[in-house]
């Protein structure tokens, strides 16, 4: 039998703070520490910051990678791996779309070779104006 995925939860709104503690994040995102920590070790892509005694801080896109992980895990019912390999795709969508947009806004010949006539002709009227 398969386990029924969890009904969305809703999540309160995360704050404007640039670092939170573990017991911030657990309650922003509805999830225990010591899942919080286990998933650190399960997926890569959550990497607080660690400081003194070896505090844990995250930051809002470690929050918003908890949400996603917890999203996967309780909501659509992956599992750990399943989730794991979701992000790993996701990231690849996300990475192959940059590159796609940042081809899109390079300049093509044609727009390269108006501009150069365009500066050839800004350059001809500069030297034409006295000085």
């Amino acid at each position: 039998m398969k386990p029924v995925a969890e009904t969305p939860v809703e999540l309160p709104e995360i704050p404007g703070k640039r670092y939170f503690a573990i017991g911030e994040v657990s309650e922003l995102c509805a999830v225990k520490p010591h899942v919080l920590r286990y998933w650190e070790q399960e997926f890569p892509q959550l990497k607080p910051v660690k400081r003194r005694g070896n505090r844990r801080y995250y930051q809002q896109d470690d929050v918003q990678m908890v949400r996603r992980i917890r999203s996967l895990l309780y909501e659509q019912g992956f599992t750990i791996g399943g989730a794991r390999q979701k992000l790993r795709e996701i990231r690849s969508e996300v990475a192959a779309s940059n590159d796609a947009t940042a081809q899109a806004q390079l300049p093509t010949d044609k727009k390269r070779q108006e501009l150069r006539d365009i500066r050839t002709e800004l350059e001809g009227l500069l030297d034409r104006w006295p000085v």
